[in-house]
């Protein structure tokens, strides 16, 4: 199937960076949202990250205006009825997808291809709430989407071959590399990355360790680019804690279980960067740790 419209549902983070990558390699985008600030907001984060691409010469000013032509905003979810590829980029929420497949369902065409974004949720499970398990498949793009080369790809139980292909085509030709992943909680990258900064957060709750002695270890002891803790901020602590959340029931395994201090840092609504506070407070000139 030949993919040239293409639906995006969330004009959050994750929305506004797939609309981007997808606009930029010659696709036809339609954003849709609930609240006009998120759409308008959207297309200011884009705008912004494309001309940063122009200055630095990863793109020509044609390419930019090109792109941000192929994008189109819309409060209506019916509008994407018509586009051959839909990712939903919702909230991490199992209930909140599966209203949202509901409503949009009745207005696609037959042969649209039916993805999720989700970073942890049975794909299987997913699917069987929709007209089309065999076009419905995980497509779990990395966060800053334009950045980031990795997509992983979840194939449900009925997911049929020809889907699988076209969506691989799909992610090769937004230059990415794709990674087929089996349809387990949390799939491969936060199966991994997720118990981590759980772990980093279990550390600093224990007082093994500061915000910053804990950051600053992983950072110049591994070698790692961000610390657990200023990456948890980076992606949001509650999106963390839904995913430790899908592991720990998904696997029923103790060695999931979220940490308390994590909890209480999304019940006090300090989620991170979003919210301007998290492990670190983002309010001033520069992040200070909060603990």
């Amino acid at each position: 199937m030949e993919i040239k419209k293409v639906g995006i549902v969330g004009a959050g983070q994750m929305g506004n960076g797939i609309a981007h990558v997808f606009a930029l390699a010659g696709y036809n985008v339609v954003v849709n949202d609930i609240s006009q600030e998120a759409l308008d907001n959207a297309v200011v984060t884009v705008t912004r990250n494309l001309d940063r691409q122009v200055s630095r010469e990863k793109i020509s000013e044609n390419e930019r205006d090109a792109a941000l032509a192929r994008i189109s905003t819309t409060l209506n979810l019916e509008e994407l009825g018509q586009t051959d590829l839909v990712i939903e980029a919702a909230t991490e929420r199992e209930d909140v997808k599966n209203a949202i497949f509901e409503r949009l369902l009745p207005h696609l065409k037959p042969e649209t291809i039916l993805t999720s974004n989700t970073s942890s949720i049975s794909i299987t499970r997913l699917a069987s709430r929709t007209d089309r398990p065999e076009k419905f498949m995980g497509f779990h793009f990395m966060n800053p989407v334009p950045v980031m080369k990795l997509v992983e790809l979840i194939r449900g139980i009925a997911t049929d071959e020809e889907t699988y292909r076209t969506l691989l085509g799909v992610v090769e030709s937004l230059d990415k590399t794709a990674a087929s992943a089996e349809d387990f909680p949390a799939f491969i990258v936060n199966r991994i990355l997720m118990p981590m900064i759980n772990e980093a957060v279990y550390t600093l709750y224990e007082g093994v360790g500061s915000v910053k002695s804990i950051d600053e270890s992983m950072k110049l002891g591994a070698n790692h680019p961000m610390g657990p803790l200023e990456l948890a901020d980076f992606i949001g602590l509650d999106t963390c804690l839904a995913i430790m959340n899908v592991l720990h029931d998904g696997l029923a395994d103790t060695k999931y279980r979220p940490c308390p201090l994590l909890t209480k840092y999304v019940e006090a609504g300090w989620l991170g960067r979003k919210t301007q506070r998290g492990f670190y407070d983002y309010r001033g000139e520069t992040p200070v740790p909060t603990r």
